[in-house]
């Protein structure tokens, strides 16, 4: 098809260059610089989607990302299919294939139409009653239609080949919007020596003036827009302190002025390279932010308004000068603001045929008003649009006049291929709001502004109310200096300095509305929101949220219904979510809430605006982490060695732990049996380097463990060890580990293998929020340090001849001791520590040094039966000594009494983290789970872990569980099978008899101590 509707001379698309591209199956051509929505339009295609609910024809909106219909997925291949793409920010390239979205068999006989005749029995909130009843329905019947129905595009099928980038950067000024205000904010920062970042999620930066006329202009001095904008691009691009990013869409404001913009760098090329980022995902921090954010331009709302054809003025306009389309032959323009009728005005000197100008104010004198007549143009005042024709594109409007009481009158039909409107425009705060910053009305602009700042941040230009380019300009300059300064400065609390800094310009932008104050291209002050729906009060189809199919009869339903508070409204009826986030729709719904309730709009209030400001894809939040990067696989330095032994793994956290040796096709259980008697027999050699490892370090070390932990640490000596119990301030058992003291100011702090990183976190929470006055260091140093354990009656043994400088002998190294010292020649921190309840030891070396030290041990091992044993038979030898295992035998609901270890609580300390809690009465209860062991009567059975304890037989009500099975294994060790239980008052039922329901069978077991062998610990101290 011929791009019939392209313009002889505007635009700055290079007409040199013609792209075929494919939409809906069919060829089509376009230029490069055009995106798809602008091909389209040139090619005289105004139907490019259906309507959400109804399936109603939809046409193009805007030029830009406030676009809510027109939203087209692309494929490159079978698995580069992405949904929901707005064809307005869409660049064409050759090749590119769009196709239109929910739609059945076709964009133009779509049976989903069927639902616009049903529209009558479907309002807002129809499915909160529709489908209550049966009950029973909801799963079978109604869940799976609603699904399949639900959404607009397609998610992929196929994994996503792309690759997605990451990047953090900081910056003195992040400036967002590169229009006429970021240009000149961006331009003031960087010339006083500021690190600037300039964001724009066009392609080209330049923003409002890019949809400019070719010519000069007066309040560019004589330059016309692209030689304004090629200039700072050129000026800033030299500039080695800044970063410019077009096709880049801040999407996020999160506290502390941190930033979340996403860059596309590959969506725009036919033929990317294939090691090439497909979008880049930039987290940046800034000392100070900039927001030149712009304005949108409001719909209005009349009955019919939503058919194709029907499109912002300013959108036309930019299509015009900026793409060289004219959206249509014969356009109708209704217009609440001066600023409506430049779009007349151009549209007309480029051939398009300007049937009337519906003016809804019943005065229009300005100089745009007075230039409009002098062309010829009809304008009728006090004229709203009462009714639309057209199946598939506008064929008609019907003009009626408004009365003295603003009451339509119907009038005269006028034929027309264009509708155009302009109900003012709307600044855009989506980002502002995300930073918590307060909002304030202006009734001169009928809008909300930015007011009282929560960050280092500052709005200027239209974002803020500022829209005389004149003004844009200095008043991004201004912003931009200021923030450069600000930058520089020191000892000023952020929101002190931001705070004052936008409360002082915030009232600045009503002097640069009122007309004549801030020069001829000022938007002229707007009626009362109300006032520009005279024709929507009763109209079944006068839509306010084109992407959700919201209508004015919703909203004014809801009203009925009893919502008052719009953030109840919203969800009620759907408008302003999803995508959209009340970018064209927020104001007129405002509006329309506020006349129900006989309230002005400031007392409705404002919805909250969520992130993303448009869709950011899945990919990008990914980045690298998918597939075997999903999460990262640690290994110990001794894996390679585990593996070459055979090992099964599994996962623990994110590392790879060796669960059991099978040798000769050994199953599980015989694999394990076998290495628990060569710990319990001989000696034992086990893997345990991914313990979490915390060094604490300084002269309030002591003072901040016994802040932290229930144990009493002042009388720790050197060179010993303690087992600490951490608890969270609700006193539940955290976490557990053995701490030794290296040096009077020096600890060796373990946690459990999946606690490390929590632990260290709140270590240093504690350390700079609540006790910053301690004179502590933390450095975790879990991967330092490989560990190895010797567990058995020949460990030392096996030890000597290999350590040098440290006295093995149980005088001298008694059991819970450290000594330093060497092993092979390489620094060691020997524990006298076990796990299993044997004589034990733990080698800590540098972790370069882990491979050879445990090569060294395994070979002269060999004359003491020494055998690698994995984490299977590690627990089944602790559960034989009662040792716990946090996380398996607690459950966050855990004291240390209810586990048996209240005897490691310090008596005489004045506080710890959780002592307060434990003192409550319910802490203390005697019906309080706690852990005992359990004894099947059959001692080949062995328990399931999870399984239910009940006090009596059978499960009939009012029959409920008094605990669960924590642990549960086969000792051969004890020759029966053993269990841990946390049971309700369970110390007290020692010997009692309970039940534990198994599949198919209930299995009777007696409660135990918790410690099934050598209770005395006498093997401790070999």
């Amino acid at each position: 098809m011929s791009q019939r509707f392209r313009a002889a001379a505007s635009g700055a698309i290079d007409r040199a260059r013609l792209i075929v591209f494919h939409f809906d199956g069919r060829a089509y051509e376009g230029h490069a610089g055009d995106t798809l929505a602008s091909a389209l339009l040139a090619n005289g295609v105004h139907l490019v989607a259906r309507s959400f609910k109804y399936h109603r024809p939809r046409g193009i909106l805007s030029a830009g990302a406030e676009e809510p219909n027109a939203l087209v997925t692309v494929r490159r291949d079978a698995a580069r299919l992405t949904p929901n793409v707005r064809a307005t920010q869409l660049e064409l390239y050759p090749g590119l294939e769009a196709y239109s979205q929910n739609r059945w068999p076709s964009l133009k006989l779509d049976t989903g139409a069927l639902a616009n005749l049903l529209s009558p029995f479907l309002p807002a909130g129809f499915y909160y009653k529709t489908f209550m009843w049966p009950r029973r329905a909801w799963h079978a019947l109604y869940e799976p239609s609603i699904r399949r129905a639900a959404g607009l595009g397609r998610a992929p099928a196929l994994p996503d080949p792309d690759i997605y980038a990451q990047r953090f950067a900081h910056c003195d000024v992040l400036v967002v919007g590169a229009g006429p205000a970021g240009l000149a904010a961006a331009g003031a920062a960087a010339a006083s020596g500021a690190r600037v970042v300039l964001c724009d999620e066009q392609s080209e930066l330049g923003g409002s003036l890019l949809g400019e006329p070719l010519a000069s202009s007066a309040a560019l001095h004589g330059r016309s827009a692209r030689d304004f904008v090629a200039a700072h691009w050129q000026r800033l691009a030299a500039n080695e302190r800044v970063t410019l990013l077009p096709r880049t869409t801040a999407f996020g404001y999160f506290p502390h002025n941190f930033v979340a913009l996403c860059e596309r760098l590959t969506d725009h090329l036919a033929a990317p390279a294939p090691a090439q980022a497909r979008e880049r995902l930039w987290q940046v921090r800034a000392r100070e932010v900039v927001l030149a954010t712009g304005a949108i331009e409001r719909p209005l709302v009349f009955p019919g308004n939503d058919r194709p054809g029907i499109m912002l003025a300013g959108a036309a306009r930019t299509y015009l000068h900026r793409f060289g389309v004219l959206a249509g032959t014969r356009a109708v323009l209704v217009t609440a603001t001066d600023e409506g009728y430049r779009a007349a005005i151009d549209l007309n000197a480029a051939g398009i045929e300007i049937a009337a100008i519906a003016d809804l104010r019943d005065s229009a004198q300005g100089a745009l008003p007075e230039a409009a007549r002098r062309a010829g143009i009809r304008v009728r005042l006090a004229t709203a649009i009462g009714a639309t024709r057209g199946r598939q594109r506008v064929r008609a409007v019907q003009l009626v006049a408004l009365n003295a009481r603003g009451a339509p009158v119907p009038g005269e039909w006028l034929e027309c291929d264009l509708v155009l409107m302009s109900g003012g425009f709307t600044p855009s705060v989506h980002l502002f709001s995300q930073s918590r910053g307060k909002l304030a009305w202006s009734e001169a602009l009928q809008s909300f502004l930015p007011a009282q700042a929560a960050e280092r941040v500052r709005s200027a230009g239209a974002c803020r109310g500022v829209f005389a380019l004149e003004a844009v300009i200095e008043d991004g300059a201004s912003a931009g200096a200021a923030a450069a300064q600000a930058a520089r400065a020191t000892g000023t609390h952020p929101a002190v300095l931001a705070g004052a800094d936008v409360a002082g310009r915030a009232g600045d932008a009503a002097a640069a509305v009122t007309p004549g104050a801030a020069g001829p291209s000022a938007v002229s002050p707007l009626p009362p929101l109300e006032q520009l729906l005279p024709c929507a009060a009763s109209a079944p189809k006068a839509f306010v949220d084109l992407q959700h199919d919201v209508t004015t009869r919703d909203l004014a339903l809801a009203t009925r219904e009893g919502f008052r508070s719009i953030e109840h409204v919203k969800r009620y009826t759907t408008t302003g979510m999803a995508t959209d986030q009340g970018k064209t729709s927020n104001l007129n719904a405002l509006a329309v809430v506020a006349r129900e309730l006989a309230r002005p709009v400031p007392a409705v209030g404002l919805t909250t605006f969520r992130m993303p400001y448009t869709p950011v894809s899945f990919g990008s939040f990914a980045g690298y982490a998918r597939g075997q990067l999903f999460d990262p696989v640690r290994t110990t330095p001794m894996h390679g060695w585990a593996e070459r032994q055979g090992a099964v793994f599994e996962d623990v956290g994110l590392w790879k732990r060796a669960r059991y040796f099978p040798q000769g096709g050994q199953t599980l259980e015989e694999a394990v049996a076998r290495e628990c008697r060569a710990v319990r027999g001989q000696c034992g050699i086990f893997d345990a380097s991914t313990l979490g490892k915390i060094e604490l370090v300084g002269p309030d070390a002591v003072e901040f463990l016994n802040r932290l932990y229930v144990n009493a640490w002042s009388s720790l000596a050197v060179g010993r060890c303690r087992y600490g119990i951490l608890l969270r301030d609700d006193g539940f058992v955290y976490d557990d580990g053995v701490i030794a003291r290296i040096a009077p100011d020096r600890f060796h702090v373990t946690t459990t293998t999946g606690g490390a990183a929590r632990v260290f976190a709140l270590m240093e929470d504690y350390r700079q929020t609540e006790w910053p006055q301690l004179r502590v260091w933390l450095t975790s140093t879990t991967e330092q340090w490989a560990v190895i354990a010797l567990q058995g009656p020949r460990a030392r043994d096996v030890l000597q001849g290999l350590v040098e400088g440290i006295d093995l002998a149980p005088q001298a190294l008694p059991h819970m001791s450290v000594a330093a010292g060497h092993i092979c020649g390489v620094p060691l921190r020997l524990f006298r520590v076990s796990f299993t309840g044997e004589l034990g030891f733990e080698l800590n070396v540098p972790a370069d040094h882990g491979l050879a030290v445990w090569e060294a041990l395994f070979a002269a091992g060999q004359a003491h039966g020494i055998g690698p044993y994995g984490t299977e038979a590690m627990h089944v030898l602790r559960a034989e000594k009662g040792y716990i295992i946090v996380g398996q035998d607690t459950d966050g609901t855990v004291t240390p009494d209810d586990a048996g270890l209240s005897w490691a609580i310090g008596k005489n300390k004045p506080d710890f983290l959780g002592k307060r809690a434990l003192q409550r009465s319910a802490m203390r209860a005697a019906d309080r789970k706690q852990l005992v062991g359990l004894l099947t009567e059959d001692p080949h059975l062995v328990l399931e872990e999870g399984a239910q304890v009940m006090a009596q037989p059978g499960l009939r009500p009012p029959t409920r569980p008094i605990g669960h099975v924590t642990s549960s294994y086969y000792s051969c060790a004890l020759g029966r099978s053993i269990a841990l239980a946390l049971i309700a008052g369970g110390r007290g039922r020692v010997g009692e008899m309970l039940h534990v329901p198994l599949p198919g069978q209930e299995v009777p077991v007696r409660v135990s101590a918790p410690v099934f062998y050598d209770p005395e610990g006498a093997r401790l101290h070999g």
